[in-house]
C-alpha cells in the first residue's frame, strides 16, 4: 500500500489487550516501513523524570513490517525536538486502516541532544514471561534492543535520522 495523508487507527497491544488506540495520519508507506503522525494520545501528562509527554506534543512514528521495533520522534507543539522513544515490538501489521503493533515491554530513549540514552523496562520484560511463552520472540526483542542501541551509538551526531530517511 502506498498512500499519503490517509487516516489510520493505531492500536498498541500488550499481553493480548489493547493498551491504547489513537488516530494518526499516514505520511508514508513503502510496503516495508510506515510513517505516521499523531498528537500525544495519553491521558494528561506522562512524566518519566527524563522526559514529559503532554498535550500538544507531536509524535512522528516509524513502524516496520520486518523489524522488531518502532521509532517515535517526539516534538513539542512548537516543533522543538524532545528526542526519540523506541518501542521494541513485533513487526507492525496494517489491515485496512488499522495498524496493530504488539509492545514487548523493552524500550530505548534518546534525548534530542544525545546526552541521555537509556534502556527502559528491562524488569517488566523479564517479568512478562515472554521468554517462557515465546522464546523466539523474546530473543528477537532483545536483539532488536541491541540493534537500536548500536544504531544510536553509530548515529550520535544526528540521532536516528539516518535510520528514518
Amino acid at each position: 500500500m502506498s498512500a499519503n495523508s490517509a487516516e489510520l487507527s493505531v492500536a498498541l497491544v500488550k499481553a493480548g489487550r489493547t493498551k491504547i488506540r489513537y488516530a494518526a495520519t499516514l505520511l508514508h508507506d513503502d510496503g516495508t516501513r510506515l510513517a505516521v503522525r499523531a498528537p500525544w494520545a495519553g491521558d494528561g501528562v506522562r512524566d518519566f523524570g527524563f522526559v514529559r509527554f503532554e498535550a500538544g506534543d507531536v509524535f512522528t512514528e516509524y513502524f516496520w513490517r520486518d523489524r522488531w521495533y518502532a521509532v517515535k520522534e517526539v516534538r513539542t507543539a512548537a516543533g522543538v525536538l524532545k528526542g526519540w522513544y523506541c518501542d521494541i515490538t513485533r513487526p507492525a501489521v496494517l489491515t485496512g486502516t488499522e495498524l496493530v503493533v504488539e509492545d514487548l515491554d523493552l524500550d530505548l530513549w534518546r534525548s534530542a541532544d544525545g546526552t541521555d540514552v537509556r534502556r527502559l523496562d528491562e524488569d517488566e520484560f523479564a517479568g512478562s514471561g515472554l521468554a517462557d511463552r515465546d522464546p523466539g520472540a523474546a530473543a528477537a526483542a532483545v536483539a532488536a534492543l541491541d540493534e537500536l542501541d548500536e544504531l544510536e551509538r553509530l548515529a550520535r551526531g544526528d540521532g536516528f535520522a539516518g535510520l528514518l530517511d
